[in-house]
């Protein structure tokens, strides 16, 4: 799977073949005057994604408040753009980065939750992806006095059900697993919200999703396992997700690099991702 050319939805509940860059290819980008406007009108415009839970979701989240932390570090206001996502990766950085939407909307000064993905940076030569600040992992989230063992495998789903978001790489997982064998008990709902709500209220003995949703929405309940998804086409360590800017704004992405720096050693990021009853894993 390639963040270039899968759902992005999919891509936003779980994706695969992330690989860590750096700022080494900014530095040879041409700097213009997008740091000294920003500077000058006071104001960073940040985008995030629209119905992220628990990263940005009604202008709340990890994302909003790391957004924030930015602009304050750098001496900014921030205002917001949140945006609904594209059908792919290429479409998001486009409408948000470099060209803004065929409507008027954006672009932004910078977007979160960039993929930091060789493949996703060598096919968008107008942004440079950099300044990755979390890594993120497939899992499930099992009730333990209904499934009390965990072997890795999906046995239990053959008398047990399962809630994901149906647009996801969760459904994707569960749907095709061994050819699709267990598929008569995954429950398909709108958004991962919806799944977790499913698990919550018994209708399911387990929910898969990011680590990041099962810890925010379960935060609190009891007899909970959380299990390392394993299965092929899903990364083994994990996806990482960073920032973008257009190409030519050299000046901003150092200075926004050398923000999230300074977050992420005073453990200002860290702190952010708690008051989400997220655990917090660096890059």
């Amino acid at each position: 799977m390639s963040f270039c050319n899968s759902s992005r939805r999919a891509l936003l509940r779980g994706a695969a073949c992330a690989t860590a860059l750096g700022l080494g290819a900014v530095q040879a980008a041409r700097a213009d005057e997008a740091y000294d406007r920003i500077r000058a009108t006071g104001i960073l415009k940040a985008a995030v994604y629209k119905d992220f839970f628990p990263f940005s979701d009604d202008d709340k989240g990890i994302d909003v408040d790391i957004a924030r932390a930015l602009a304050d570090k750098l001496g900014l206001k921030l205002k917001l753009l949140p945006f609904d996502a594209g059908e792919e990766m290429n479409d998001d950085l486009r409408n948000m980065v470099w060209k803004g939407h065929y409507l008027g909307y954006g672009p932004a000064d910078v977007l979160l939750h960039v993929p930091v993905e060789s493949r996703l940076q060598q096919a968008n030569e107008q942004v440079e992806i950099f300044a990755p600040y979390w890594r993120e992992e497939l899992q499930i989230a099992r009730n333990k006095q209904r499934i009390a063992d965990w072997d890795g495998g999906y046995s239990a789903f053959e008398h047990e059900k399962i809630a994901v978001d149906g647009a996801s790489l969760a459904s994707i997982v569960m749907l095709g697993a061994e050819g699709g064998r267990y598929r008569n008990n995954v429950i398909n709902e709108r958004s991962v919200k919806d799944a977790i709500a499913v698990f919550r209220k018994g209708e399911a003995a387990a929910v898969m999703a990011t680590r990041a949703e099962l810890e925010a929405g379960l935060a609190g309940l009891p007899d909970i396992g959380f299990e390392k998804v394993v299965q092929p086409g899903v990364p083994v360590n994990g996806w990482v997700v960073g920032l973008a800017v257009k190409r030519e704004s050299m000046d901003l992405a150092h200075a926004l690099q050398g923000a999230m720096n300074g977050l992420i050693e005073a453990g200002a990021i860290k702190e952010i991702f708690a008051r989400y009853k997220v655990r917090y894993t660096r890059p």
